[in-house]
Formats: C-alpha cells, structure tokens, sequence
C-alpha cells in the first residue's frame, strides 16, 4: 500500500441542464482543480460536469470509473488501488454524491484506511424541495423509492402518514419518473383526503413547480409528472 497521503473529493453536480456555469462556487472549482481521476455514476453526465469544471488536464488524459447500482464487489480492488495512490472524485449524475445515490460505499472504504474526505458543497434536489414545502425541516425522513408492489405501497404510505400525523414528521420520497403519475394516484386513493402533499418538480429547471397542497385540491387539479424528476413530501 502506498504511504501518500490521498483525498476524496465528493463533488456536487448540476440539476438540470440548463443550469450554468455560475451553479458551481468558485470555491469547488478550485478544490478539484487538480484532479485527474474520478469515480463516477454516469460516464455521460461526469464529463459534461468536468467539462464545465474546466480541469487542468486535458479530458482525454484523465482516468475515469464507474461505480453505480450495477457495480460488483470484484470492481472495488481498480478503484482502492486509485485511491490508494491519487486524490480522487466522485462525481454523482445529479445533485450530490452519495445522497440518494451510489458511492457510499467507496467512502466507508475510504474512511476505513483513514483517506481523508472532502465534501463539497452543492444543491440536493431532496433539501431544496423540503425548504420550499413549508413543512417540517426540524424532522424528516427520506425514504428513497417506494415499493412497486401495490400492498406493499399502501403499508408503507400508511406508515408514513402516521408520522406526519404522530411525529410531525416530513416524509420525503420520489419514483422512477415514468411512474410519477401513478404514485400521485396511489398517495391519494390510499391515503386520507387532507394530508399535506408537495410536490416538487424541476428543480432549478426553468420550468420549476414547487406547490403544497392537500390530497382533496391535487385530487381536483393532477398536474403531469410523466418523465419529470419529482421528489413527494407528506406533511
């Protein structure tokens, strides 16, 4: 093993893709200026956010690995080994590493070899929806995806709402978005008609829609969540 002291930077990415340049703090480009290689979920999404980071390595000469949902156990020695040698980052396909998505892994393993980590900060869709909701920011939870199953589903927006109701608790989930129009479905048949729901979709986009309303008045005015990045908070 290698006696050079290494970093892990955990690097916020954009939003939305019209978000600019002027979303990074002048104080994240300048940490990972000096990085040449990443760990990062969507090859794709990794090099357009250090395109706009504006590296002093060339793309073409910088290292790049993908860790994601589909990583396996056998991938992990390549990426220990960088780590091991190098500073390197993490970059997620939206919003920050290792809130909602892969990485956490890497970082146990990097505190567990006591691999010095950087978070940098940047915008969490899941905090920006739970800010503009008006619901409770003192106690929440986030509980991710839903199960699909349809009984499963119930039990588990049943739990949720006895939070709210018990815990005063904000209750924050999302879905895949080709299915965000059947959870609002399901949130208003199986639970009561004046719940508190925010929905919050697009945001950042210019065409953010950030409302709070009950079960009862979204009931009355469904707007279309096909295919939009939506995160859902009972209160």
């Amino acid at each position: 093993m290698s006696n050079i002291q290494t970093t892990l930077f955990l690097i916020p990415n954009i939003l939305s893709e019209d978000n600019t340049d002027t979303f990074f703090s002048p104080y994240v480009v300048d940490k990972v200026h000096h990085l040449k290689y990443f760990i990062v979920e969507n090859e794709k999404a990794a090099r357009a956010l250090i395109k706009k980071l504006q590296l002093q390595t060339p793309q073409n000469e910088l290292t790049i690995r993908l860790w994601n949902e589909h990583s396996k156990k056998e991938d992990l020695p390549e990426i220990v080994d960088i780590l091991n040698n190098h500073d390197v980052g993490i970059i997620s396909e939206a919003g920050l590493p290792c809130v909602a998505d892969p990485g956490s892994d890497i970082v146990k393993w990097a505190h567990s070899k006591h691999i010095k980590v950087v978070p940098l900060p940047g915008a969490s869709s899941i905090l920006l929806a739970l800010m503009a909701s008006g619901m409770s920011g003192q106690s929440f939870v986030f509980h991710g995806y839903l199960p699909i199953d349809k009984p499963q589903r119930a039990k588990k927006l049943k739990e949720m709402e006895s939070d709210v109701l018990k815990r005063k608790q904000s209750q924050i989930f999302m879905e895949a978005p080709y299915r965000n129009n059947q959870l609002l479905d399901d949130i208003i048949k199986m639970c009561s008609s004046q719940t508190n729901l925010c929905i919050a979709m697009d945001i950042t986009n210019k065409n953010e829609f950030v409302q709070t309303k009950t079960l009862q008045q979204w009931n009355k005015q469904k707007p279309d969540l096909h295919k939009k990045p939506v995160i859902f908070i009972l209160g």
